[in-house]
């Protein structure tokens, strides 16, 4: 472990150390965020393949004290910094999926065009990269012992950690965080576009029992057919039937209970922050009004910890670069509580 006799976790977030202001190593640390700079098939707006970088500079500002977990954080959270190589082949592959993108929204067919067609396989070939690629990096730190958390980057990007996390959890939920249910086959053609991560993860990781979505208001006929014809696999529940049954007189509370008791006892934290109110996220890639609060998802998010379930890892994505680092800001504070999360759940006694 870290020294921390000369470290006052009062004082201003030092630029020098690392997430947080934290003086870890990625070895002294038992949590290890992962960046991953992709947001290749993001269909709206650009830019969260940059988030992990702004996200670093607005956590200097996140205070260190959680009343709920408050030494959390001395078990030791360190980010790797963002691969330059990755970041590299998502610009490239993000240009040509913006000229795929403009020729099929004409309504054109791609088998007719040699160059469109070239391009879709030259993208989907660099999403098996990817996912290969974090598949690799999220088993050495799993081996290695560290907990993680991966950063991205759009939705696409946990593929390869559900993978990963398989072969050490044989089966386990993931609690979907979302505007989007991302049950879509192949979205516009891509094999692994963010807007299939959920259909992909439940067709291909059979270690996943259980998909439990929150805030969903955004989705498509086909998706809708899916969840209601998954057997119990998905469950979703709606922006409008949640705030529907508050209006009628339930209670957060009585929600959030009936949601946890939908997870099996391993559970994955899957948060796209477009779950929430866009005012707290307006650059995310695709914003849909509605949502949640932070302090309505945090509530959640605890009630699961507290249930006795695991929190085995979780991912953060879509966050968006803003002018006034805004967004960065929130999402800074949406991933120390993941991380705080995920390191309580994990203490020792809660193995």
């Amino acid at each position: 472990m870290a020294d921390l006799s000369n470290f006052d976790p009062n004082s201003v977030g030092n630029p020098n150390n690392n997430i947080f202001g934290l003086p870890f190593s990625e070895n002294e640390a038992k949590l290890v965020i992962l960046p991953i700079p992709w947001e290749v098939t993001v269909s709206y707006n650009a830019g969260t393949a940059r988030a992990p970088e702004h996200i670093f500079i607005a956590s200097l500002q996140v205070d260190l004290f959680d009343p709920e977990y408050t030494d959390a954080w001395k078990q030791g959270f360190f980010m790797r910094k963002p691969d330059k190589k990755i970041l590299m082949k998502s610009d490239y592959l993000r240009k040509e999926a913006e000229l795929y993108i403009n020729y099929i929204a004409q309504g054109e067919e791609v088998s007719n065009n040699k160059f469109m067609t070239k391009t879709l396989k030259e993208i989907n070939q660099g999403s098996n990269f990817l996912n290969e690629w974090v598949f690799d990096q999220t088993t050495e730190l799993l081996n290695n012992g560290k907990l993680v958390g991966l950063l991205g980057g759009d939705h696409s990007t946990p593929f390869g950690y559900f993978k990963a996390i398989a072969n050490k959890y044989p089966d386990f939920g993931i609690l979907q965080i979302d505007a989007h249910c991302d049950l879509r086959n192949a979205y516009e053609g891509f094999d692994f576009s963010h807007a299939s991560i959920m259909y992909n993860t439940l067709d291909k990781i059979p270690s996943v029992s259980k998909l439990v979505q929150v805030g969903i208001r955004d989705y498509c006929e086909e998706e809708l057919h899916y969840i209601n014809h998954s057997k119990g696999k998905v469950i979703t529940y709606f922006d409008r039937d949640i705030k529907n049954r508050q209006f009628e007189g339930q209670t957060w509370k009585q929600i959030v209970d009936e949601i946890v008791a939908q997870l099996p006892q391993h559970v994955f934290i899957s948060f796209d922050i477009d779950g929430l109110d866009p005012k707290l996220c307006p650059h995310t890639g695709t914003p849909v009004q509605g949502g949640l609060e932070t302090e309505q998802l945090f509530y959640l998010l605890n009630k699961v910890h507290t249930s006795g379930k695991k929190i085995i890892g979780f991912d953060l994505n879509e966050v968006g670069v803003s002018h006034n680092e805004w967004d960065e800001n929130v999402g800074a504070r949406v991933l120390y509580k993941l991380c705080n999360l995920l390191t309580a759940s994990n203490a020792t006694g809660n193995e």
